[in-house]
């Protein structure tokens, strides 16, 4: 079955204003179908080797995997299962590399990392989520997020423990209750989703979409390519740019 459809990505990451360093890594592939945005956390440097590594590790893992699996008949639950679970192995491989890292090296204790991931498979993406980076799609003027913050706000808005204007004053902001690499397993979050023609999908550290709200991604993204990456993290930066900013942006032609 030939697949007309193409993704080209455009990916961006920025020190942002205030930090000294970029903890933050990304990943773009067209070619393998594999995009990552990570966002380190440890601190002394821990944090950026926390987010490089889980996605070198993640990248290996798919790479080697990927040709064993047949995108190219109608989509199956066992082939679905096969491409969630390939992505989810490579996930729980990073943590496990991330703590590994964490308990041998000197100074390296408590680094970990977000994993916002998606990789093609034929005419469908799989999703894998841990932490608090964003995938969002972009479909005509609609934005919705695909994954779900693993963050202690989250979880309080969720069972309705505090409001929506209680959370935004709420000092828990910068309260992770997901990472690769604190432990040596994590839950992972894993959707899959058809592509449509003309979908952009973004996969950004908290310090884009920290500041821009879903609603303001159409009109930013309405550029398309680097151009359009690259006007998110200026928004970002002018209003305030307290925190590393990444984001990756697919856009399917």
């Amino acid at each position: 079955m030939s697949d007309p459809l193409v993704i080209r990505s455009y990916g961006l990451s920025d020190v942002g204003r205030r930090r000294k360093g970029n903890e933050d890594s990304y990943l773009c592939d067209d070619a393998l179908g594999l995009w990552i945005v990570a966002d380190g956390m440890g601190g002394h440097a821990a944090g950026e080797v926390a987010s490089r590594e889980a996605v070198d590790t993640i990248y290996g893992m798919v790479k080697r995997g990927i040709g064993e699996l047949d995108a190219s008949e109608p989509l199956t639950e066992a082939t679905s299962h096969a491409a969630c679970r390939l992505l989810e192995g490579a996930v729980q491989a990073a943590t496990y590399m991330v703590y590994a890292i964490g308990e041998l090296e000197q100074g390296k204790a408590g680094l970990g990392t977000t994993i916002s991931a998606m990789m093609r498979f034929g005419n469908h993406v799989v999703c894998a989520q841990v932490g608090d980076s964003r995938i969002y799609r972009l479909r005509s003027v609609e934005v919705e997020q695909l994954t779900e913050d693993h963050t202690l706000i989250a979880w309080q808005l969720k069972q309705g423990l505090i409001t929506p204007e209680e959370a935004k004053q709420s000092r828990n902001k910068n309260v992770i209750t997901r990472a690769v690499g604190n432990r040596d397993y994590v839950q992972v979050d894993l959707l899959m989703c058809e592509l449509e023609l003309g979908d952009q999908f973004l996969l950004c550290s908290d310090g884009l979409h920290g500041y821009l709200k879903a609603e303001e991604l159409p009109e930013v993204a309405a550029s398309g390519g680097q151009r359009a990456v690259e006007a998110m993290i200026a928004l970002a930066n002018e209003r305030g740019g307290a925190d590393n900013i990444t984001a990756v942006l697919l856009e399917v032609s």
